[in-house]
Order: C-alpha cells, then structure tokens, then sequence
C-alpha cells in the first residue's frame, strides 16, 4: 500500500514561491497562467497487512500535528 500527502499553502495565505514561479513563467513566454501554489508532496509506503483504516488514522494526524502547519497549510491524504 501507498499514502500520499499533498501539503499546499491556504488559499488566503500569501504564497511568495508561488508568486515567484508565476512571475518566472509568466516572464518565459507561459501566458494565461493566474496562479501557482508551492507545496509537499511526501509518498509513504505502507506494509501490506496494514490496515488502511488505522493508517489513514495515524497518517491524518501526522500530517495535522507534524507533516504540515494546520494554520497556513491544507493537506490531503491519499491511500491506494
């Protein structure tokens, strides 16, 4: 089994990177784009007995408590 987890700065959170990065682009010929937001993507192989239930549980709150700042970031878990 897999988890992913996608950590991306708040909508209403000034992104600075991402701002960066439009900006390099926009500058590069890439026209039309109206936002970039930088993130974390962290891939986790889980063991084969795991449960997928305990380990979206436990995933969940390592990515509240520690994997990513609840206040300026959002997060979604994946498990395939």
């Amino acid at each position: 089994m897999k988890a992913r987890i996608i950590i991306t700065p708040k909508k209403a959170v000034l992104d600075p990177q991402g701002k960066t990065v439009q900006s390099a682009l926009e500058h590069m010929g890439y026209r039309g784009v109206t936002g970039v937001h930088v993130g974390k993507y962290l891939e986790i192989d889980l063991a084969p007995d795991t449960d997928r239930e305990t380990a979206r549980q436990a995933l969940n709150e390592a990515a509240h408590k520690f994997l990513s700042n609840p206040v300026i970031e959002d997060y979604r878990l994946e498990i395939e």
